[in-house]
């Protein structure tokens, strides 16, 4: 079977990502004569179509003749056809209410659904994804959040000088810059009290906020001796504190140790002791993967005490941005053009951008974009070994019968009309 792969152009506002860079179609084209790739126009991708036509990719708005269309984002339900299939972060996996009209559209007209974010190794390690980037853009918009908060609450800081993400040129221009701004910070922190950042999680969303934060003059203290810790003796230093599930999360029988894969097994036995740590913190980027049943890392309940009492925590950089997930009080996504919102804990209202009472909370929800070259240059370096075997499959064939890489079928969320075997749970979710 010809292998015909379609990219499709993104329609979420500001995403300016591609599954795979000219260079990286150029080289699969080349390497595999029977595969063809086309590329849909688009005016916001950051890769510009000059890009794809100097190197003799071919475009064109219609795809129709494609065996497989990708995109990075949700595809809109007027894009997706019938007997087509498709590639995609589909957000779906957890029944997200908003995905769902999309998803039961796929069934009912028998497309294939395909999700990036189930594509894994047989000890269930995802293979292709966005993660260090998401936390490499995420810590960059907190610290940029963190200034421009206090701004609003009367400091002037060299904090101000730190732009979002999105208006640097790229990764490169982002570190030199933040060399400056650390040698700056590291002046006007002298004779002040220390500023703690925490972060959740040590996966690629942590290791990518922490290799920005770590540009700047910072010092990093156990989770485990926060508590403990006269914080007066790391005055004039922003102190990064990285929590393990341990620091985070305790058994509900008191008379029972914290073990890991238990945790993993049973959520439900446990919950939060993260709110002990709030009047520690002025800044949390979350990078924490969560779903029901597990436990959440801060409650409305908690947020609205930490505030009720002496609060501390200014902002909140939620990077895996769960919706009334982890962090409960995120009550929406936002984009990059308005990225932050203030929540007030005790109405329980948000306010747009940084003006409120209550705590910033950065809640972009597709964060690699703002570094749109790199980002995409890394994701599709990932992808590359499974392109062909997903361009070339038949998928008129049965489930059964699809013939697709192990790491990738286990993917396929629906396919001709169905859910397949490992995602029928999802019909508990959907409107019959």
């Amino acid at each position: 079977m010809t292998a015909k792969i379609g990219i499709i152009a993104e329609h979420k506002p500001g995403e300016a990502r591609i599954p795979l860079t000219p260079i990286q179609i150029q080289q699969l084209q080349n390497e595999n004569p029977q595969l063809s790739i086309t590329v849909q126009p688009s005016a916001q991708r950051k890769f510009q179509d000059h890009e794809f036509h100097s190197l003799g990719i071919q475009m064109s708005a219609d795809l129709s003749a494609a065996n497989l269309v990708m995109a990075v984002k949700e595809i809109a339900i007027k894009d997706i056809h019938a007997n087509q299939s498709y590639l995609y972060f589909s957000h779906t996996i957890k029944g997200q209410d908003y995905n769902m009209p999309m998803l039961q559209h796929i069934l009912a007209v028998g497309a294939t659904l395909l999700d990036y974010e189930l594509i894994s190794d047989d000890q269930d390690r995802r293979l292709v994804f966005f993660g260090r980037h998401a936390g490499l853009a995420g810590m960059v918009n907190s610290l940029w959040s963190f200034g421009e908060r206090q701004k609003i609450l009367g400091i002037e800081s060299p904090f101000l000088k730190i732009k979002q993400a999105q208006d640097y040129q790229d990764l490169a221009e982002i570190r030199t810059a933040f060399q400056a701004i650390g040698s700056e910070i590291a002046k006007w922190l002298v004779n002040k009290p220390a500023i703690v950042v925490g972060i959740t999680g040590y996966g690629n969303v942590s290791k990518g906020a922490q290799e920005i934060l770590d540009i700047l003059p910072s010092v990093e203290l156990p989770a485990a001796d926060l508590l403990t810790t006269d914080l007066a003796s790391y005055s004039g230093k922003i102190v990064k504190v990285v929590f393990k599930e341990v620091d985070m999360f305790e058994p509900l029988d008191p008379a029972n140790n914290f073990v890991l894969q238990d945790y993993f097994e049973h959520p439900e036995k446990y919950r939060s002791k993260f709110n002990q740590y709030l009047n520690k913190m002025h800044i949390l980027v979350s990078c924490i993967y969560w779903d029901t049943p597990y436990p959440r890392l801060i409650t409305l309940d908690e947020i609205k005490a930490h505030y009720e009492n002496s609060p501390s925590l200014m902002v909140v950089g939620d990077i895996t941005c769960d919706i009334d997930g982890a962090i409960q009080f995120n009550s929406g996504a936002t984009l990059s053009p308005d990225p932050v919102y203030v929540y007030d804990p005790e109405t329980g209202e948000k306010k747009m951008g940084f003006h409120g009472k209550g705590v910033l909370l950065m809640a972009v929800d597709n964060l690699p974009t703002e570094l749109p070259r790199e980002a995409s240059e890394a994701f599709g370096a990932a992808l590359l070994p499974f392109v062909l075997a997903l361009g070339a499959c038949d998928y008129s064939k049965s489930f059964a019968d699809l013939d697709l890489p192990p790491e990738v079928k286990k993917a396929v969320i629906a396919h001709g009309g169905q859910l397949a075997p490992d995602y029928k749970y999802l019909e508990q979710f959907l409107k019959v």
